[in-house]
C-alpha cells in the first residue's frame, strides 16, 4: 500500500505544505503513521480523505464545519444541509456583487456626463441614483395614465379625417386640458433638481419648469440656494419635501 510523505500529499492536492500541516494540527486529517525518522506517513486513505477536504474548502465550507462533517458516522444529511446553506450564501454574495458592479458601471456612465468633476459631484450621482428606480416608476405612472388620452387622439384625428367627424376631437380636447394640468402638478410635486454649482437638492416654482429648456434628464432653471442658472439634474425628491 503507497505511502505519501507531507510534501507529496500536498503536491497531489495542488495545497502548500504548511496547509496539510494545519490540517493536522487541526485533527482533521491526522498521518496512519510515522516513519523511525518521525516524518508524517500518509495511507491512500488519507489522500482520499484530504481530497475531501480540499473540495468541501474550494465549496466554501469553514474548517470547523469540515471538521464537524468528518466526525460524523453518517455525514450524508448533514453535508447536505451544509451545502445548501452555503450555495444560499454564495447566491447572497454573487447578488450583492453584482449589485455592487451595477452600482459601478453606474456612476462610470454619470461621471462622462459631469464638465468639471469634484468631489461633490459623486455625492450628485449617489443621491440621483439612490433614487433613480422610484424616479422611472413615476415615468412608468405618466405613460399608463397617458396611454389612454394618446389613444383617444389618433382615433379622434382618424375619425376627422377620414369621415370629417369632428366631435371626438373636441371631447379629447376637454380631457386633455385638465389631465396636462393634473400631470404637470403631480409630477413636478414629486421631482427636485441638482445644482451643479452648490451642489443642493432644490425644487423651483412650477411655472419656471415648465417653460423651461430640458432633455430627458436635465433642466435649465435658477436654483434657489445660489441663484446659478443652467442645466440641473433632474432627481425623485418626493422624500425631500415631506422632510
Amino acid at each position: 500500500m503507497s505511502k505519501y510523505t507531507t510534501g507529496e500529499i500536498a503536491k497531489l492536492c495542488g495545497v502548500s505544505v504548511r496547509t496539510v500541516q494545519y490540517y493536522d494540527s487541526r485533527n482533521i486529517l491526522i498521518p496512519s503513521e510515522f516513519s523511525e525518522s518521525g516524518r508524517r506517513l500518509y495511507s491512500e486513505q488519507d489522500l482520499k480523505q484530504m481530497k475531501i477536504i480540499c473540495f468541501l474548502r474550494d465549496a466554501g465550507l469553514s474548517i470547523n464545519s469540515i471538521g464537524e462533517l468528518l466526525s460524523e458516522k453518517n455525514p450524508g444529511g448533514t453535508i447536505s444541509v451544509l451545502l445548501e446553506q452555503q450555495a444560499k450564501c454564495l447566491e447572497t454574495e454573487v447578488n450583492d456583487r453584482r449589485a455592487k458592479l451595477e452600482l459601478i458601471d453606474g456612476i462610470r456612465r454619470e461621471l462622462k456626463s459631469v464638465e468639471n468633476f469634484s468631489v461633490e459631484s459623486i455625492g450628485d450621482i449617489a443621491y440621483a441614483m439612490e433614487h433613480r428606480k422610484k424616479l422611472k416608476q413615476l415615468h412608468a405612472i405618466l405613460m399608463i395614465t397617458g396611454l389612454p388620452l394618446c389613444i383617444a387622439q389618433w382615433t379622434a384625428v382618424i375619425l376627422l379625417i377620414g369621415s370629417r367627424i369632428w366631435w371626438p376631437l373636441v371631447v379629447w380636447a376637454m380631457l386633455a386640458i385638465p389631465y396636462a394640468v393634473w400631470v404637470s402638478i403631480f409630477y413636478f410635486k414629486r421631482v427636485a433638481y441638482i445644482c451643479p454649482q452648490c451642489h443642493n437638492v432644490f425644487r423651483p416654482n412650477l411655472k419656471e419648469v415648465l417653460f423651461a429648456r430640458h432633455t430627458p434628464t436635465l433642466r435649465k432653471l435658477t436654483c434657489t440656494c445660489c441663484g446659478h442658472h443652467g442645466f440641473c439634474v433632474e432627481v425623485y425628491g418626493k422624500e425631500k419635501r415631506d422632510e
